[in-house]
């Protein structure tokens, strides 16, 4: 079997075999396949496309580069989660303890961010002390214990797709759903859940733009999780401005803390409960989504959700005080209030360019390797309808840098005003089981 000869089949829209497939994965993982014949393959897909046995095939290869968790050991229906990445994205942070609440194991397996998109880790390490490299043994403990645990992805979980996604980024190959889903659910599979809700963005601060995109992205992740023995829901959300009101890392902690006591913002808690009633009932603890909705709503009012999160906090190393005070978390040195500049209402928010102002202030990284400023990110006073005069604060920039003026320039470009108030946008766009 020669790699060429494939390249040369995908080219023409054939479809590969299973043993084709793994020879592909397998001969790249272990460095007999170079990178220009992987290019040439990976292009052939973005042109060509793959079927759904293909990406199957394609993604339990992946799955088997490396290392899998095996988490026969805790009890239950294991569910996990993953969003394909937004502006203002905290919903793993709400959704977690919420869940374990009720009795459904999570075993959370989460990365860090890149670029304009925040990652659940990075937030976490904003609170002092908290350890997101557990042990297996700690690990699986914890959530027959607690019912919950987080852990960083390991350097191990899915190397072929570690590889193939940092080949992807470079050669303007990223952007193919067949590549992105067998990226996505390779991850999630070899972290061991038994069942998995994905949280599919659409709109200006997601990778899919458009709503038809998305759904076929979503479509295509739930049939590669059900063909490989996993229960797995797509929630399709909106992204067409941050979720939220919070963007960066403490205060993103800061706001899941003020969804779980009640008194979040209504976009962030409608889509959070969204997410976490699907989960409980992949989980086996209902069977209905209104119920399951209705009973997480009870759980937040009756404080059990935020006392959950306390608690993952100080089973992690953890400061526990932060959650009943979040002035504990870092806090920045500079608090810069953008201004309106005429009188209407707020048309759209671009969250791309608020994702990617947040990352010029230090809450976000430009390339792997660089610091993050857990103090750093921007509050929302004003979204999508909200009334404006001129000289009210739109937003309030947090930095502890000394030269902001491309943070504010990019946050002015991305507000759109208008002398028409707009209705208010639908959050979920589509659920596919």
């Amino acid at each position: 079997m020669r790699m060429v000869d494939l390249i040369h089949k995908k080219r023409e829209g054939e479809s590969l075999t299973k043993e084709e497939i793994e020879f592909i994965i397998q001969g790249y993982t272990r460095d007999e396949i170079p990178d220009y014949q992987m290019s040439a393959f990976t292009m052939a897909v973005f042109y060509k496309g793959m079927n759904r046995q293909e990406i199957a095939d394609f993604t339990n290869a992946m799955v088997h580069s490396g290392e899998t968790i095996d988490l026969s050991a805790i009890e239950g229906i294991k569910v996990d989660k993953h969003s394909t990445g937004g502006v203002g994205d905290k919903v793993s942070l709400i959704i977690l303890p919420l869940v374990a609440s009720v009795g459904v194991p999570v075993a959370k397996m989460s990365g860090r961010g890149l670029g304009h998109t925040g990652g659940t880790i990075d937030k976490l390490e904003s609170i002092e002390g908290f350890r997101i490299e557990l042990g297996r043994e700690e690990f699986i403990n914890h959530v027959n214990t607690y019912k919950m645990a987080i852990a960083g992805q390991s350097a191990n979980l899915a190397p072929a797709d570690k590889k193939l996604y940092a080949l992807r980024d470079v050669t303007a190959t990223v952007d193919s759903i067949p590549l992105i889903a067998s990226s996505v659910m390779s991850k999630k599979i070899a972290s061991g859940a038994d069942a998995i809700v994905l949280d599919v963005k659409v709109g200006s601060g997601a990778f899919m733009k458009s709503l038809e995109e998305a759904k076929e992205l979503a479509e295509t992740m739930v049939e590669i999780g059900n063909s490989l023995n996993r229960k797995t829901i797509a929630i399709v959300t909106d992204m067409s401005q941050p979720l939220g009101h919070e963007i960066g890392n403490a205060n993103e902690i800061k706001e899941a803390i003020d969804v779980l006591q009640g008194k979040g913002a209504e976009d962030l808690t409608t889509v959070a409960l969204t997410i976490a009633s699907y989960m409980t009932i992949l989980g086996g603890v209902y069977t209905d989504f209104d119920r399951a909705y209705q009973e997480l709503e009870k759980v937040i009012k009756s404080g059990k959700a935020v006392e959950k999160l306390k608690q993952l906090v100080t089973i992690q190393g953890g400061n526990p005080a932060v959650i009943d005070n979040p002035a504990k978390l870092p806090q920045a040195a500079h608090h810069i209030e953008v201004k309106a500049w005429e009188n209407g209402y707020v048309e759209s928010i671009d969250a791309e360019s608020v994702g990617i102002s947040a990352m010029l202030l230090g809450a976000g990284r430009q390339k792997k390797g660089d610091a993050i400023d857990y103090a750093a990110g921007i509050t929302l006073s004003k979204k999508i309808g909200d009334e404006i005069k001129i000289g009210d604060t739109i937003c309030i920039l947090h930095t502890n840098v000394e030269d902001y003026d491309q943070a504010i320039q990019m946050i002015r470009n991305a507000y759109v005003f208008s002398q028409e108030k707009l209705g208010p946008k639908d959050l979920i766009l589509g659920v596919i089981a």
